[in-house]
């Protein structure tokens, strides 16, 4: 049983580490594509402000997937929660980020 719930954690924290590096990579491509164009400043400055979310995001998957490598299953179980809110924060982020930038709130 306990090799199970290792394996879950492993498998949702490694997918909270996943989308947290996809809005932090959306972001730096996103001020990338913005340095680049005359007129971008304002899409640049509003990357920038979201960086501290996706970091934050980052690291607490990455916090939980150092915590889900330990042997007992409180850790696992306590590595899988974090993982979860971590990877749902993440992907919430980024899916306001995005909507932001489309509409052009920013």
């Amino acid at each position: 049983m306990s090799m199970v719930i290792g394996l879950v954690a492993l498998v949702v924290t490694l997918a909270a580490v996943i989308a947290a590096a996809g809005h932090a990579g959306y972001l730096a491509m996103l001020t990338s594509a913005a340095k680049k164009r005359p007129g971008g400043q304002p899409a640049v400055d509003f990357a920038k402000k979201r960086y501290p979310v996706a970091g934050v995001g980052l690291g607490v998957t990455l916090l939980a997937m150092l915590i889900g490598s330990g042997d007992t299953v409180g850790a696992d179980v306590f590595a899988t929660l974090l993982g979860l809110g971590g990877g749902v924060g993440s992907v919430k982020a980024l899916q306001s980020t995005q909507s932001r930038f489309r509409k052009g709130d920013f």
